[in-house]
């Protein structure tokens, strides 16, 4: 009879030891290895392919078809998944708890009415997913639900209900007889997720995983949880705002650099087809320390509001705050500020603010908030109908940007009059617009022609 081993874990990236080690070889983490206790391997929970032995062919004979996508009934979800759920693909959605998650695979899964779904839960009961489902008001008697959290339980159920896509609620808890080791631990964790992952494959059938995140905001398990996955997708935002984020982390059949903009309802999640609007603001009145930049997500062009605010500084030290964009960006930008245009800053505060919540890494809003701290140094108001777009230089240049003509038909559509752009994208515009379109190549030259 084989005798169980003991193997110690990284619980930051699933490396596997014979022995303790202080620190991790593998991604450097510190006193993060935990012992497990290994169960020699069964083959009760093992799945079964009965395909033929597989055989090394010329890359140039291997068929290039197009992957089969399931339309999600989701725009949102389509653009963040590339264009639909991939057959036999393994996505894992993970977030903080409470922001909807779980609420976001039901919906789903009760509005494909076409397909046979399986959803298993292992948090909730089956009168809660019923309470869950009245208050989502969507009904599919093709969506089953079970309550189980063993693993050998749940792969028979998927072959016997003839299941097309398998939602797993959660995968911290699944556990596998063949494994004595707690649910949630690393190693039934990586078990249940590679077992998933065979399933997938062998039955050619979609498989929806919901994981948790720690206090740091990353997937909890192994690292190699997120490397065994086709995609994994981030949902994002406040659970006091009604606003949610989806975004792609990683995505073997598509970009990750789409997002989809939700809103949460009582009746579930609903989409926010044109995010632009709701991310500007309502109000005519004009105040200082406020402008709009064209910025890009993915193909997707947002037009979003960057809010300033420079005061005195009460204490010695002036802060540099910002939410939603690098503050190490702030720093950079208020230094251009300071050398090229004479602008002091060492004895103010300087908060940077992008309404709605979201978190922009695109370099082409370096204008806006360029003028943004501007306006509300001097309290002088940025014109509603001004919209801006570059990315600043450390001489002080304006460079150009990528798919200027996408932002500059954003801005047009709503309603913008002008918009201001770096001069080296000026040249490249061939289609003609109603918005008058302002090439600057220096941060001076700007703030002249938007305070003069």
């Amino acid at each position: 009879m084989a005798k169980k081993k003991t193997v110690f874990f990284c619980t930051n990236c699933g490396n596997e030891s014979p022995k303790w080690e202080g620190r991790c070889p593998a991604c450097g983490e510190w006193n993060s290895f935990k012992e497990h206790t290994v169960a020699p391997t069964k083959t009760k929970g093992r799945i079964e392919n009965n395909q033929i032995q597989n055989k090394a062919v010329p890359l140039s004979q291997t068929p290039s078809e197009t992957t089969e996508r399931i339309d999600m009934k989701s725009q949102e979800l389509n653009r963040v998944l590339g264009g639909g759920l991939v057959i036999g693909s393994l996505v894992l959605l993970g977030g903080e708890p409470g922001i909807g998650k779980s609420t976001l695979a039901l919906q789903v899964a009760l509005q494909l009415e076409e397909l046979k779904i399986l959803y298993v839960s292992g948090e909730e009961s089956l009168q809660q997913l019923a309470l869950r489902a009245n208050r989502l008001k969507h009904k599919n008697d093709n969506c089953l639900v079970l309550a189980e959290t063993c693993i050998e339980n749940i792969i028979p159920q998927v072959s016997d209900t003839n299941a097309e896509l398998v939602v797993i609620d959660s995968i911290q808890t699944l556990f596998s007889e063949t494994i004595d080791a707690v649910q949630g631990s690393v190693t039934q964790v990586r078990t249940c997720a590679s077992m998933l992952m065979q399933l997938a494959k062998a039955k050619n059938i979609p498989i929806l995983i919901i994981g948790h995140v720690t206090k740091d905001g990353y997937i909890a398990g192994p690292k190699t949880l997120e490397h065994m996955v086709d995609t994994v997708l981030q949902f994002e935002g406040d659970r006091h705002n009604e606003f949610r984020i989806l975004r792609a982390t990683k995505n073997r059949f598509g970009s990750t650099s789409e997002l989809g903009i939700y809103e949460m309802r009582q009746e579930g999640l609903r989409e926010i087809l044109n995010p632009s609007e709701i991310l500007l603001s309502q109000s005519q009145e004009e105040l200082s320390g406020s402008s709009v930049t064209a910025s890009m997500e993915g193909d997707r062009a947002l037009l979003v509001e960057i809010q300033a605010l420079v005061s005195s500084a009460a204490y010695g030290t002036p802060q540099r705050t910002s939410t939603g964009f690098d503050t190490r960006r702030l720093n950079m930008l208020l230094a251009v500020l300071e050398k090229r245009m004479q602008f002091k800053t060492l004895t103010k505060d300087v908060f940077i603010n992008i309404a709605g919540g979201l978190k922009v890494y695109d370099p082409a809003i370096d204008l806006s908030v360029i003028i943004s701290i501007l306006s509300s140094s001097v309290d002088i108001p940025v014109s509603k109908s001004y919209c801006f777009c570059g990315e600043v230089g450390l001489s002080g240049e304006i460079r150009p940007v990528s798919k200027i003509e996408q932002r500059i038909k954003e801005a047009e559509k709503l309603g913008f009059t002008k918009i201001f752009i770096p001069q080296g994208n000026k040249k490249n515009i061939k289609t003609s617009t109603k918005i008058e379109i302002i090439g600057v190549g220096k941060i001076q030259q700007l703030a002249k022609l938007v305070f003069d």
